[in-house]
């Protein structure tokens, strides 16, 4: 099983900020991530509680870009805690047999066991260091470090772009 769809959710969510609010942006970014069951079942409930989690995720993703792996890890179990593992087997859509966190009960729930847990297998398996806060001036997205050499700084390839242009016009201001 492929936690780190998983994580990228959890991305997805803090990144979202107050469009998570939105039910319209909200069932689009379930239905563009093959959750369109989920999206289809969305209630007001599950958007106040997914907007609480996204909170609580970005306080994760703001401590591990001050490079606190204790207080990271200290959050995450607190949310394992809170939103316990239910795993399924599953078969749908064509694929073999395999396992999702979550079926049952509301959609906030199953997107935040995915979301815990998916972010917990990413600090178990390849270190806290992994998540990040764009360093782009004035974006702060989160994002999974996925790279080879743990060398990743921005949260997309427009804000990398940005900043080196912007280092470029101020080494030229500065010669």
């Amino acid at each position: 099983m492929d936690l780190t769809s998983y994580a990228e959710l959890a991305v997805q969510l803090v990144n979202m900020g107050d469009e998570l609010k939105n039910p319209f942006s909200l069932r689009a970014l379930l239905e563009e991530t093959g959750r369109t069951e989920a999206a289809a079942r969305l209630t007001r409930r599950d958007i106040d509680a997914l907007c609480e989690l996204r909170d609580e995720l970005a306080g994760v993703f703001a401590s591990a870009a001050e490079g606190d792996d204790v207080d990271v890890v200290e959050r995450l179990n607190g949310l394992l805690v809170r939103h316990p593992v239910h795993p399924q087997i599953s078969g749908h859509d064509g694929q073999p047999w395999h396992l999702h966190l979550t079926e049952g009960g509301r959609v906030a729930d199953a997107l935040a066991v995915g979301s815990v847990m998916g972010l917990a297998s990413v600090v178990t398996r390849l270190g806290v260091d992994r998540l990040g806060i764009c360093q782009a001036t004035p974006c702060r997205n989160a994002y999974l470090d996925t790279s080879s050499n743990r060398s990743r700084r921005y949260c997309s390839e427009r804000c990398a772009s940005r900043a080196n242009v912007a280092a470029y016009r101020a080494r030229k201001r500065g010669a």
